[in-house]
């Protein structure tokens, strides 16, 4: 790729010329030529004073690239091309600069006249930069100006057009304008006026030292630039392309593929039009690149611009074979395949979004509580994925792509390079679905990093981690504070619990404005129950309607636990109680995470969450009551417990780095990879049992109470349908194992 650049400089004259004689081109994709009026004085003005305008990026080009990419001259040239450079950045500096300097017979876009640049002689040479810099349109007494060069001098009007008519226009130009004071200067002598004389004659003096700018600019300013080699594959230039700003305008590939698909008869940006309906609930200018990017993905699992430059039909991609060889693939035979891939890509992303908006699936009951827009090209992808699967399958590989997810969000993990993040995930959450054995690192991640979030710091809507928090608050069932009921999902915005107001006036910092204290609520809600009033003056209130356990029930569905209830409640609150608020519902958040997504219970209905969580508390009991009773014990584990357990701690570590191996050498850290069948066979081992005899009594009852409970479980985690008896005898087992612990 080094070799594919080459630095460089033109000299302004050299730059004029070669713009006069039409060597640069411009790429039908690169948006048309719209600078204002006052844009290009700026850039001749900064010319003039020497300043940096920046660099160009040029294409040297070759006439398959000449006509691939339909190119055509700067804006305002009408003469023949000598096609040279196809100009990839810079097109709005180049055609500034020949519209001001060669001034073609043209108007600008969307002025009805012509415009002429000329510059203030005499303000330049006092220093008035701001003001010696001008243009005007093309009037009757401008074409009397731009006629006759005596005018010019008298005014003290140096058309800009002088330069760019090159040759001996110039200096003759200069020429003629120092003489016209000389002689005015001579008159003025004759006739005995001699402060006039003077006057004329530091113009004259001045007309001189304008004519040294012009020269030393015009051979020694410069301007930079880079051109790529004619014979860099189109390939690679998608990639450059998409890097490039110009004006802070993002280029983008989807304007080049347009302009390479029209020769194969296809519509690109038709096609757009078309889909943009369909996924209009999302607000961000890529979403035509999504689109791209979700061909790519399920074709070739990448989708970095270069790699969206293989979608074009028939469009050769060398590929590196496993044995070191290369060879030549087509991922898109024919336009129809392209369309059909392009169709398949909308309707993906269509069914995200709708997924994405669902109040039971993930949340987002607006664009602005979306955590990433960027994710959507790997998520639409993965659901599409998932859709081929067989019925069988489907069930485990969405909790795989949910927890993924959720991942991601609360890793931050699509601030930064998303497009070979969105490969990446899309590659290793398609090799997890394939095997338990391929978990990414990242879910690992998610697991070790959840408890350390800071929410306090969310303040905003807008970031990936405040987003997923309000989103998981109407996955948790928020239901409205007035009438009980969950909401229409469209209605919801965030609002303070304790008022903006009061934490502005009592605060140190913006904590009343974090996610800690922000819930999804309808704004007449907001209007007619919170205003400005603190908790401990709206809740009685709502207490007095509708009896406090229906208010704590309803604020529990907002996360807001019986402890943060009791602080609200607080007579006197004060910034201390606030800081108690907001600890309590970070405590809670962080709980609500590790039960909803990390256990993976989100997709549970709220009985069957409940279920799960008491199943849970009898499991660590029964690793508790193990470790304190076995603690001094050998060979605790039977061998094909043991045996399970190492092939479990190895795959764990290799996982994660910060796998602590010292902890899972002890008999509680080996426990926490136990099921509830392992942990029923150590304390049925012959050599345990004795210890354990007194609590259980019985090895049959301890046995079928395990056993009920397992298949209970695993109907819970696996969302099977749990029949009547096998429920109550999960049930009747929970209770007999709680009445066990608390007889310990």
């Amino acid at each position: 790729m080094r070799d594919a650049q080459k630095p460089n400089q033109f000299t302004l004259n050299n730059l004029l010329s070669r713009l006069k004689e039409g060597r640069f081109v411009i790429p039908d994709f690169q948006r048309d030529f719209e600078w204002k009026p006052w844009d290009i004085s700026y850039l001749m003005r900064s010319i003039f004073l020497d300043y940096y305008v920046g660099s160009l990026l040029l294409w040297k080009g070759n006439e398959d690239n000449f006509e691939k990419l339909a190119c055509k001259p700067v804006y305002g040239h009408d003469g023949n091309v000598s096609s040279e450079h196809i100009v990839l950045d810079g097109q709005q500096r180049l055609t500034a600069l020949y519209y001001a300097c060669v001034a073609p017979d043209k108007p600008l876009p969307n002025r009805a006249n012509r415009a002429i640049y000329f510059i203030h002689v005499d303000r330049f040479m006092r220093q008035e930069y701001d003001d010696a810099f001008s243009y005007d349109w093309k009037t009757k007494r401008l074409a009397k100006l731009t006629q006759d060069p005596s005018i010019q001098y008298e005014e003290h009007i140096f058309p800009l057009s002088v330069i760019g008519a090159g040759g001996w226009a110039m200096p003759t130009w200069v020429q003629g304008y120092m003489k016209h004071w000389q002689d005015k200067t001579a008159e003025a002598r004759e006739q005995g006026n001699q402060e006039s004389a003077e006057q004329f004659q530091v113009h004259a003096e001045n007309a001189e030292k304008f004519g040294e700018e012009l020269k030393s600019l015009t051979e020694q300013y410069q301007v930079s630039y880079i051109e790529l080699d004619k014979d860099l594959g189109l390939d690679k230039i998608c990639d450059i392309f998409t890097q490039i700003n110009s004006k802070g305008v993002r280029l983008d590939v989807f304007d080049l593929l347009n302009a390479l698909l029209r020769r194969d008869g296809l519509q690109l940006k038709f096609m757009w039009h078309k889909a943009r309906g369909r996924l209009e609930f999302v607000e961000s200018s890529k979403l035509n690149v999504y689109i791209l990017q979700v061909m790519s993905i399920l074709k070739q699992a990448y989708c970095s611009p270069k790699y969206l430059y293989y979608l074009m039909p028939g469009q050769q991609k060398t590929i590196r074979t496993p044995d070191g060889k290369t060879e030549k693939e087509i991922l898109v035979q024919t336009t129809d395949e392209f369309v059909a891939l392009w169709d398949t890509s909308v309707s993906a992303l269509e069914r995200a979004i709708k997924m994405l908006r669902h109040p039971q699936e993930f949340g987002v009951t607006s664009s602005k509580y979306l955590p990433y827009v960027s994710i959507l090209p790997a998520f639409s992808a993965l659901q599409e994925h998932v859709r081929t699967l067989s019925a069988d399958k489907r069930l485990k590989a969405q909790r795989k792509v949910r927890f993924w997810y959720w991942a991601a969000i609360f890793t931050n993990r699509y601030s930064g390079s998303v497009e070979s993040t969105a490969a990446r995930d899309y590659q290793n959450v398609k090799a997890w679905i394939e095997s338990d054995t391929n978990e990414p690192p990242l879910i690992q991640e998610f697991k070790s990093r959840f408890k350390n979030l800071e929410l306090r710091r969310e303040t905003k809507y807008g970031s990936s981690i405040y987003n997923g928090i309000f989103n998981l608050l109407v996955l948790n069932g928020a239901r409205d504070w007035i009438t009980g009921n969950i909401p229409e999902n469209e209605l919801l915005d965030d609002h303070h619990i304790v008022p903006a107001s009061w934490g502005d006036a009592n605060l140190q910092d913006r904590s009343a404005h974090s996610i800690l204290n922000r819930t999804p609520l309808l704004d007449e809600t907001n209007r007619h129950v919170i205003r400005d009033k603190l908790p401990n003056e709206y809740l009685p209130e709502l207490i007095k309607q509708n009896g406090e356990s229906r208010v704590r029930a309803i604020l529990e569905s907002h996360l807001i636990s019986p402890a943060a209830f009791d602080i609200l409640m607080r007579p006197d609150f004060s910034p201390p109680d606030f800081e108690d608020f907001i600890n309590e519902r970070q405590r809670t958040y962080v709980e609500a995470i590790e039960s909803l997504l990390i256990k993976e219970r989100l997709d549970l209905s709220p009985d069957l969450r409940d279920l799960d969580e008491r199943v849970e508390k009898v499991e660590l009991a029964l690793r508790a009551k193990i470790e304190t009773t076995l603690s001094a014990q050998e060979d605790v584990f039977p061998q094909h417990v043991m045996e399970k357990v190492r092939q479990r701690l190895n795959r764990a570590q290799r996982k994660n780095p910060g796998f602590d191996k010292d902890y899972h050498a002890t008999i509680g850290g080996m426990l926490e990879f136990c099921d509830l069948q392992e942990l029923k066979d150590i304390i049925l081992a012959k050599t345990n049992w004795q210890t354990f005899s007194d609590t259980f009594m019985s090895k049959e009852d301890l046995s079928k109470r395990v056993d009920q409970l397992a298949e209970m479980r695993n109907g819970i985690r696996h969302s099977r349908t749990i029949d009547e008896i096998s429920r109550k005898d999960g049930e009747a087992a929970l209770l007999w194992f709680e009445k066990v612990n608390q007889s310990v």
